[in-house]
Parts: structure tokens; C-alpha cells; sequence
């Protein structure tokens, strides 16, 4: 008999919307120190910077958000790092300009200039020292984090580089190109922009896979426990769902010129083979992690090998089957790695 393949029918957003765990999508992680820094004083701001400090440890942990996302995308990585492990870590979070409870001034975004940004940002914490600095970022925020360090390579202990580019090239043809620009930006129902995203973020298999998030419990520190607990959702659709439709609610924190802002500054980035070349001999490629997988819908696996190419890291790796989201879809496992690359680069820098 002819094989068939089975399509996963996933709840509408109004279902979604109504489930007894929809309120508790957003984690109540309590940072231990949080504010609002006016940045860019010179650089055509002032503009404000959201951002908070999880844990108190004296490992810094800067955790850099991709194209459209709040802070709050790493709520897994915030509550592990920064509350299970906040003796150890002290991890910064932050909306990048144009997102969340940071300001969407109407003008010409860069990675160059958000990177300065979190540079201020991080100026203002005194975190000043050589080689103090754990970057981690993803898509967008990993372009962010090769600015970084470009910028300040002297303060890297360890670099890790999720699920992003050098630049942007086209790998389709022309007009699957456009194609793709024009969807990206036509007005879309809520539904069918969930959709869309989530296709482009996570591998199928994934996403009508049981809710794989590990809760907070009563056992985690400065976290707020909701009456009957944080819930679980059916499936790892339904979660990432949840989580945007609360994040579209938010009509101040989510904006399509906030959006479009990013979206211009992630197409314009770029680091040439040099500049890539200089990066990993200033900070040294033992510190250096380049992950990508073969499932990324949102950036091909082409970029990932092309950034490996470039930099040459000490651990470059093609994940089969990955897809843009490590950060949820192997949770644990990326957790591990992240602290294997922030405990080298403390051993390297003699801690």
C-alpha cells in the first residue's frame, strides 16, 4: 500500500487562548536586578533599554533575543541559569530596540548599533572586565552578538553563536526569493501568522510532539507560583502559540514598526570572511561555538557551514534534524552545552 504521511490539525488561537494553562505561558521569573537605561545619547538616542539581571553569581551570562521576541524567549534558559544555578550565574536579558518595554524610535536600526546598545547596558553594570563577558545569542541576536565582540573582543570569554549568519544570502532562486520576502510581510490572520512562524522556527515532528517545557515548580527561587501552578499545554505547538499570542497582546511591547525595524537591520548584517577572520583570532577559536541545524527554515543549514567556514570555532556544529529553536526544542541538551562553553571560557581566562 502507498504510504501516506499524516498533517497535524493544531487548535485555533481562540482554543489556545482558552486553555487553563494560557495564563501561565509567561514565567513570573523574579530578576534580581532590573531597570530602564536611556543608550544611544550619541548615536541618535537617547533611547531606553529594558532590561534584567537573573542571579547574582560571578559568571556573566548575556543572553541575546532574536527578530520579534521579548526577553522573555528565554525563560528556559533565564529560570535554569539564573535562578537553579543564580549562585553561580549572573545572566542579562534584554529587549533589543524595537521590542518589548524598549523604545521603537522611527529610524535606521543596525546590529552594529544594538550591539553598542547591550555594550552600555552592560557598562552600566560594571561588567568591565577582560574577558568577563559570556555572549550567547540566537538568529538575529547571534548577528548581534558577532558585532559584540567584534566591538569588544578583549572582554569574551566565550562566544556562542545559535542558528544565525554572517549576512543573509539568497539560497533560492529568484522568484522563490520574493516569494518568500512578500509572504513574510502580507497581513495575515493570527492563525495563519502562528502558523507561519512556527513552521519557519521548528521541525514538524516537533511541534505535534507532547509540551516538552519543564515548569517551574514550588522548588525554584524568586519565582511567582500562580494559584494551581504553571500548566501544561497538549503539544509543543500549542506552547509556542500561547506564548505568541500573548506577546501580540501586548500592543505597546509588539509593534509591525518595531518588527519591520529588526527585520531591516538583520537583512543589512553583514561580517566578511575577514572581519570574521580577525574575530576569532582576537578572542581565540577555542572560545568560539557555531551551532546550526539541518531543519532551520528560518536561516538555511547553508549559513551556519558558511560561518563555520569563516571562523574556524573550536566547536562547530550541524545538528541533524534542529531546527531554528534549540533554545526550546533541546532544551536541556542546549543548556549543558551553553554550560560547557561558559566553563571554558572561565578556565581559559584562569577562574
Amino acid at each position: 500500500m502507498p504510504s501516506t504521511t499524516t498533517i497535524a490539525v493544531f487548535p485555533s488561537v481562540k482554543e489556545i487562548a482558552k486553555s487553563p494553562a494560557f495564563p501561565t505561558a509567561t514565567w513570573q521569573l523574579e530578576p534580581h536586578q532590573s531597570g530602564l537605561l536611556p543608550v544611544a545619547a550619541g548615536r541618535g538616542g537617547p533611547l531606553n533599554i529594558s532590561w534584567e539581571v537573573h542571579g547574582n553569581g560571578p559568571v556573566k551570562l548575556i543572553l541575546i533575543s532574536g527578530l520579534g521576541f521579548f526577553k522573555t524567549a528565554y525563560q528556559r534558559q533565564t529560570m535554569y541559569f539564573g535562578h537553579v544555578r543564580g549562585s553561580m550565574y549572573s545572566v542579562l536579558i534584554l529587549d533589543n530596540r524595537g521590542m518589548g518595554g524598549s523604545s521603537k524610535p522611527l529610524m535606521r536600526y543596525s546590529t552594529s548599533e544594538m550591539a553598542q546598545d547591550i555594550l552600555e547596558v552592560v557598562n552600566h553594570l560594571g561588567w568591565i572586565s577582560p574577558r568577563q563577558l559570556h555572549v550567547c545569542g540566537i538568529s538575529m541576536g547571534g548577528m548581534i552578538a558577532q558585532e559584540l565582540a567584534y566591538a569588544a573582543p578583549e572582554r569574551i570569554s566565550s562566544l556562542s553563536l545559535i542558528s544565525t549568519a554572517a549576512e543573509i544570502e539568497n539560497t533560492t532562486s529568484f522568484a522563490e526569493n520574493m516569494v518568500n520576502r512578500i509572504t513574510m510581510l502580507l497581513p495575515k490572520s493570527p492563525d495563519r501568522s502562528i502558523q507561519y512562524a512556527a513552521g519557519a522556527i521548528f521541525p514538524p515532528a516537533y511541534l505535534a510532539e507532547p509540551d516538552n517545557a519543564v515548569v517551574p515548580d514550588e522548588s525554584i527561587p524568586r519565582c511567582r507560583f500562580p494559584a494551581g501552578g504553571y500548566g501544561k499545554f497538549q503539544n509543543n505547538y500549542e506552547r509556542f502559540a500561547a506564548q505568541e499570542i500573548t506577546k501580540q497582546q501586548d500592543r505597546d511591547g509588539f509593534t509591525k514598526k518595531g518588527f519591520l525595524l529588526q527585520l531591516i537591520a538583520a537583512g543589512w548584517h553583514r561580517k566578511s570572511p575577514s572581519q570574521l577572520k580577525e574575530l576569532g583570532d582576537k578572542i581565540g577559536r577555542e572560545r568560539i561555538l557555531v551551532l546550526h541545524g539541518t531543519d532551520d527554515r528560518m536561516i538555511s543549514t547553508h549559513h551556519g557551514r558558511k560561518l563555520i567556514e569563516y571562523l574556524q570555532p573550536s566547536l562547530g556544529l550541524i545538528v541533524e534534524g534542529l531546527g531554528h529553536a534549540p533554545i526550546n526544542e533541546r532544551t536541556e541538551w542546549f543548556n549543558q552545552l551553553l554550560e560547557s562553553r561558559c566553563s571554558l571560557g572561565e578556565k581559559l581566562s584562569g577562574q
